[in-house]
Order: C-alpha cells, then structure tokens, then sequence
C-alpha cells in the first residue's frame, strides 16, 4: 500500500517561512494533522530569529473548504459537549498563538476560504485574497455555530452586523466585498497573486522586526482598552522602542542621508 500523500508543505527562505496547505482532491478540507502543521509553523516563528513572516498558503482551487468532517469532528455517539470543547480547545490554541506571536503572519487565499479557513484567517495579521477567493461560514446549514475564533474574532474585526450575514445567515461573500468590509487588506488579479504577495512579504521583511513586533502588541492591546489607556500603552512602546539599537541605527542613517542631499 503506498502511503498518504502529505497534507502540508513548508519551506523557507531569506527570513520567510511557508505553510502551505496540499491537499487539492479534498479542497484543502482541514484535518487535525493540518492544524498541527499550522501551529509547528507558528512555533518555528516565535523561536527562530532567522524567521521573520510566516505565510498561510493553499494549493490547487480552495484554500480550504473548511474542517474535514469525517477527518475532525465527533460522530454517533462521540458527538458530544465534551468532545466538541476538546476539539474546540485544540484549533483555539494555534489560532490563540498566531494572534500573540510577535512577527507577522500573513493568510493568502488564493482560492475560497471556509468555515476554519476564516476562522484561521481573521487570527492572522494579514489577509490577502486573488480576484476569484470567495469567504463563508457555511456551518449554520449543518446546524452549527462556527467555534473557533471565527465569531468572537470576525465580530471584532468587521463588527456584528457583517457577522451575522456570515455566521447567522451563512452567506458566501466575494474578494471585492470582503475587501469593502475590512476582511482582508489587498485583493489581487489571479495571475499576479503569487507575485505580488512574495512583493508584500518582502517589503514586511525589511521592517525594523523589534517594532513590528510591538505594534502587533500595541494594536492588540489597544484594542480591548479605552483610548486614555491605550494612549498609555503607546507611550509605554515608544520608551521601548528608543532604547534600541535597531531603531538608532536607522534614524542614524536616515539623518545622514538628509545631510548628504542636502550638501
């Protein structure tokens, strides 16, 4: 018997790391293999100081379709409350630390993005979609309220009225109207997506890594506080971020180019 095709692939290169999901015959239908993956990854960022972005990427015409049932979720006389809060808890805790690791990670959907492949990708820091990426969470027509992130952080994101027209009303929503709603950040043409996300990913790689990551932290924070707190929390960062060699270095150099044009 020959063995499984594998699920994932990741790669590496010049500070970015790649996860990126291989299981077109099944459109990319999650198992909890996949999601295993996707934290390895997530856990590779956080600990590698050669690693600086990490990516999210599908192959073939779904980005995911959504979690394999059979794959993923309890059955007969296993679908119960406990069971469904392990599995719940499971996809939580890769999701939960995408969202606090301290480097960017960036979801590209090159395809539809379902049920936990929006779940998955409101918990990135970036969100870019190719022209013919649709996003739903299709699991109200089984009965279902999305569990893993999908409505605590979508309802943040886009706020409860787009909320409900995906989770309550299970709506398939295109590129160009997730981009209206503030879902994701860029939409691009099919046939330049792969590029112009290695351009995007490049430029983040170039940012000074000490401040990216405090404004990933800074953004998180403020947004579960008022706006005198979260001001605080600013001015706590900015004390941080002056401490740094990386940020003298370059208001070093920036001030030396302005001396040099100047001459």
């Amino acid at each position: 018997m020959s063995a499984a095709a594998p699920t994932t692939r990741r790669t590496e290169r010049e500070g970015v790391i790649t996860l990126c999901f291989t299981r077109p015959d099944k459109l990319n239908a999650l198992t909890p293999e996949m999601i295993e993956a996707v934290g390895d990854a997530v856990d590779a960022l956080a600990t590698r100081d050669d690693l600086r972005v990490l990516v999210i990427a599908g192959q073939g015409r779904y980005f995911t379709s959504g979690v394999d049932i059979g794959a993923s979720m309890p059955m007969g006389e296993q679908a119960n409350a406990t069971n469904a809060r392990r599995n719940g808890r499971r996809m939580h805790a890769v999701f939960d630390r995408i969202e606090a690791v301290e480097k960017p990670v960036v979801l590209a959907a090159q395809g539809p993005c379902w049920g936990a492949g929006l779940e998955l990708a409101v918990s990135c820091d970036f969100r870019l979609a190719a022209q013919q990426s649709t996003f739903a969470l299709p699991e109200i027509r089984l009965g279902m309220v999305p569990s893993s992130g999908g409505v605590s952080r979508l309802t943040r994101l886009v706020g409860t009225g787009w909320s409900r027209w995906l989770a309550m009303a299970g709506r398939v929503i295109s590129a160009e109207q997730a981009l209206t709603m503030g879902l994701v950040q860029e939409v691009y043409p099919s046939d330049e997506f792969d590029t112009r996300v290695r351009s995007f990913v490049d430029e983040l790689c170039a940012l000074p890594s000490e401040a990216v990551g405090l404004a990933k932290i800074t953004i998180g924070v403020c947004a579960e506080l008022g706006p005198e707190r979260g001001r605080d929390v600013e001015r706590l960062t900015a004390g941080i971020i002056v401490s740094t060699n990386e940020y003298r270095d370059r208001v070093k150099a920036f001030v030396e180019r302005g001396k040099t044009n100047k001459t």
